[in-house]
C-alpha cells in the first residue's frame, strides 16, 4: 500500500517531524526533538534508498495529489534524476543532524524543526512536477535557510544574512514574474506540458517565452551561486555555524538541479526556437565562476571562507560541464555533484571542529597551538584535502578525470580543460597553505584542552568516508548517472507518461 505514496513520503516524513519538534515537550524538549529528528533522518534515508529502487524498475513515478491528473492538478515526477538527488540529501542530512546533536541544536530554540522544514523543502523542490510549486519550494527553502542562517546570532551573522534574504527576494519576484509569462504564452506550468507547448511558440509568443526563461536563469543562478550572483555565498556560509553550512552544501545543488531541468526539458533539444537558450550563458558564466572561485580561495584568510569559496568553483565545474550539452559529460558532472556534496559537507563541520579546539585563533589561517585531538584532525584534513583537490585516488580525482575524459581537448571543450586543471593548482597550493598553517607549523607551548565530543568527530569521518566508498564503487555510480543523463535527454518520455498517467 506503501509503495505508491513512495514519491510523496520524502516530503511528508520531514515535515510530520517538524510539526512534532514545535510542540511543547516539557522541561526537558530537546532530548525528543533530537530523537524524532534522528528518527526521521533514518526514515527519509530509507525511503529515499526505496524510492531510487522503484525508479529504477519503473523509470518514472507520477504521483497526483488529489487524484487529479496533470497538467490540471498537482503532480509530482519522480525521474533518476530527482531520486539521486533526493538520496543524495537524505545521505547528507543524517551526519550533519549527528553533528547538531552535540549541543549546536541549543543555539537556537528550534533548529531541529527548521533543519525537518529545510529538508522538506529541498525535497519537494526536487520532485515537483510543475513550476508554480517549485517556487512554492523554494519560498520554504528562503524561509527556513533564513532562520537556519542567523542559528546563534551575532551582529555580523545578521547583516550577511540579511543580504542573502534581499537577494533571493529579488529572485522570487524575478521568478513570479518569469512564470507569469511563461503561463501567459502557454496556459499551463505543468513541465511536461510546458515542454510540448513551447515547442509550438513562434515569433512574439516564442520572444516572450524566451524573455520568461531567462528571468529563471537569473533565479536559478541565485540559488546555484552562479558569477555574478554568487557574492552571497562566501559571506553567508563562512559567518554561519558549521552544522548549517554543511547542510547547505545540497543547497547550491538545488539551483544546479533546476538549471538542468528546466533547460533540458522545457528549452532543450525539442524547443525548435527556444532550444537551448541558456546554453552559451551558463558556459561563459560556469567558467567565470569558477576562476571567481579560484582567486577567491588565493585571498582567503580564514578556512570556512576558504571551504566557501570551493564550494564556488564546484559550482562554476558543474555549470560549465554541464553546458556542453552532452550525455557523457552531464553523466560525469552529476557523479562530481555527489562527490562535491559530500566533501563540502565533510569540510565545514571539519572547520567547525578545528575552529573549537583552536579556541581563540579560531579557523583563521594562522599558527596556533596545538588542539587536543590535533593528529586526528590533521589526517582527517589531509583526506579531504586529497577529496576537494582532485588527487588520486579518492572521489575527486575520478569525478575530475570522468569530466575530462567526457569532454576531448578540442574546440571549446580547451576552455574546460585549462579551467579545471588550473583551478586545482590553485586549490592544490590554497589547501596546503592553510593545511601547513593550522596543523602542521604549530605555535610551542601547552596544547589547547578542549576537545570535541567523539560524535561529532564521527560525523565528519562518515562524510569522509563517502569520498573513499565513491572510488570504490566508481564504475556502477558513473554507470547509473549516465542512466540518468540518458533519461533526462529523452524528452519525449516525460510528456508520455506525465501526461497519461495521473495516478495516485
Amino acid at each position: 500500500m506503501w509503495q505508491q505514496h513512495l514519491a510523496i513520503l520524502p516530503i511528508l516524513v520531514p515535515l510530520f517531524a517538524a510539526l512534532l519538534q514545535l510542540l511543547p515537550w516539557g522541561d526537558r524538549p530537546q532530548p525528543k526533538r533530537r530523537a524524532i529528528g534522528l528518527l526521521a533522518s533514518i526514515l527519509t534515508l530509507v525511503l529515499s534508498i526505496a524510492l531510487l529502487i522503484q525508479v529504477n524498475q519503473n523509470q518514472m513515478i507520477v504521483y497526483a495529489l488529489g487524484n487529479w491528473s496533470a497538467p490540471f492538478g498537482i503532480v509530482l515526477m519522480v525521474d533518476k534524476l530527482s531520486a539521486l538527488m533526493m538520496l543524495i540529501t537524505a545521505i547528507l542530512a543524517l551526519p550533519v543532524l549527528i553533528y547538531g546533536c552535540y549541543a549546536e541544536d541549543n543555539l537556537g530554540s528550534h533548529f531541529q524543526a527548521l533543519f525537518q522544514f529545510q529538508i522538506m523543502g529541498i525535497m519537494g523542490a526536487f520532485a515537483t512536477g510543475d513550476i508554480f510549486n517549485l517556487f512554492v519550494f523554494f519560498e520554504v527553502l528562503l524561509i527556513s535557510s533564513y532562520a537556519l542562517l542567523m542559528h546563534g546570532g551575532g551582529k555580523f551573522r545578521l547583516r550577511t544574512t540579511l543580504h542573502y534574504v534581499l537577494l533571493n527576494l529579488l529572485g522570487s519576484a524575478l521568478f513570479l514574474i518569469g512564470i507569469g509569462t511563461l503561463y501567459g504564452v502557454t496556459g499551463t506550468l505543468n513541465m511536461a506540458d510546458l515542454a510540448t507547448q513551447i515547442q509550438q511558440l513562434t515569433g512574439d509568443q516564442a520572444a516572450l517565452a524566451k524573455a520568461g526563461g531567462m528571468m529563471l536563469l537569473i533565479v536559478f543562478g541565485i540559488k546555484a551561486a552562479i558569477l555574478p550572483l554568487h557574492f552571497w555565498l562566501p559571506q553567508a556560509y563562512s559567518t554561519t555555524t558549521g552544522v548549517v553550512a554543511a547542510l547547505f552544501a545540497i543547497m547550491t545543488k538545488v539551483g544546479v538541479y533546476a538549471i538542468v531541468r528546466v533547460y533540458t526539458l522545457i528549452f532543450g533539444p525539442e524547443a525548435n526556437e527556444l532550444a537551448f537558450i541558456a546554453h552559451d550563458w551558463l558556459w561563459v558564466m560556469g567558467l567565470i565562476t569558477m576562476l571567481a572561485g579560484a582567486i577567491g580561495i588565493l585571498g582567503a584568510r580564514d578556512l570556512r571562507l576558504l571551504v566557501a569559496y570551493l564550494v564556488v568553483i564546484s559550482i562554476g565545474t558543474l555549470i560549465a560541464t554541464y553546458s556542453l550539452n552532452d550525455i557523457a559529460t552531464t553523466g560525469a558532472m552529476l557523479f562530481y555533484l555527489i562527490h562535491s556534496t559530500f566533501i563540502t559537507g565533510a569540510l565545514f563541520l571539519l572547520a567547525d571542529l578545528i575552529a573549537f579546539e583552536r579556541g581563540k585563533t579560531a579557523s583563521r589561517i594562522v599558527s596556533g597551538k596545538k588542539m587536543a585531538n590535533h593528529s586526528t584532525y590533521s589526517v582527517m584534513f589531509l583526506v579531504a584535502a586529497i577529496a576537494i583537490i582532485g588527487l588520486p585516488p579518492l572521489s575527486g580525482f575520478v569525478g575530475k578525470l570522468f569530466i575530462l575524459e567526457s569532454a576531448s581537448p578540442n574546440g571549446t571543450n580547451f576552455w574546460l580543460w585549462g579551467a579545471v586543471l588550473g583551478a586545482t593548482l590553485i586549490m592544490l597550493i590554497s589547501v596546503t597553505r592553510a593545511g601547513s598553517k593550522m596543523l602542521w607549523h604549530t605555535l610551542s607551548g601547552k596544547p589547547n584542552e578542549q576537545s570535541a565530543p567523539l560524535g561529532k568527530r564521527a560525523a565528519v569521518i562518515m562524510l569522509l568516508a563517502l569520498s573513499l566508498t565513491m572510488t570504490i564503487f566508481a564504475n556502477p555510480i558513473r554507470s547509473y548517472t549516465t542512466d540518468v543523463a540518458e533519461q533526462l535527454y529523452d524528452i519525449q518520455q516525460y510528456p508520455s507518461r506525465v501526461l497519461t498517467e495521473g495516478e495516485k
